[in-house]
């Protein structure tokens, strides 16, 4: 009787070799065979997850999206916020990628935003996780207005905006050494903290 393959472990399996050469190489670096080969699955099988090299990729960059938002959630239930804008912090700092432990991470999430220029299907998962992103801080940063002792006079959208801008510009900041983790960090939560003064 043959042996039932789990496809969606599979797939995710193929993700992580592809994040895992995309930081070694860049994406242009990454092959199909090199992905079945750090994956140990045949090509045959990388083939029958993925109809090109493109789908892979997408997928791949998917499956990023979704751990850092696993993050986020796992984050907040640990150290639940005792405001929004403690919680906009939290979220804030996961999707920032400072901390040396994400910085494979970010060094791949970087390549597929480079990438993304170029390929439109990239860049419709990009603009579908930033989209996501962007109305989840503009949801933390109408309640903190709220909670707020007085009045702040801020677009929460238009805020959300910066803030996704910010996260990305200080990730790649730190990438390239031009600041240290917690220049950024500063600047992150100083900026943060600034929302509503």
């Amino acid at each position: 009787m043959p042996r039932q393959v789990d496809h969606e472990s599979r797939r995710r399996l193929i993700a992580e070799a592809v994040c895992h050469l995309a930081d070694e190489r860049g994406l242009e670096g990454v092959t199909l065979r090199d992905v079945a080969a750090r994956a140990q699955v045949s090509m045959g099988a990388v083939q029958r997850c993925f109809r090109t090299k493109e789908e892979m990729l997408v997928f791949a960059l998917g499956h990023i999206g979704e751990r850092i938002g696993e993050r986020v959630r796992a984050r907040l239930v640990r150290s639940p916020a005792q405001s929004a804008g403690t919680a906009l912090g939290h979220a804030v700092t996961e999707i920032a990628l400072l901390r040396e432990e994400h910085r494979a991470e970010a060094r791949v999430w970087l390549a597929f935003v480079a990438q993304a220029a170029v390929s439109e299907a990239l860049a419709t998962t990009l603009k579908a996780n930033y989209a996501a992103l962007q109305e989840a801080f503009t949801h933390l940063i109408s309640e903190a207005r709220e909670d707020a002792d007085r009045a702040v006079p801020l677009d929460p959208r238009r805020e959300a905006r910066r803030l996704l801008a910010l996260a990305d510009g200080l990730t790649t900041h730190v990438l390239i050494g031009h600041l240290a983790p917690q220049e950024a960090y500063d600047v992150l939560h100083a900026h943060v903290a600034g929302l509503w003064k």
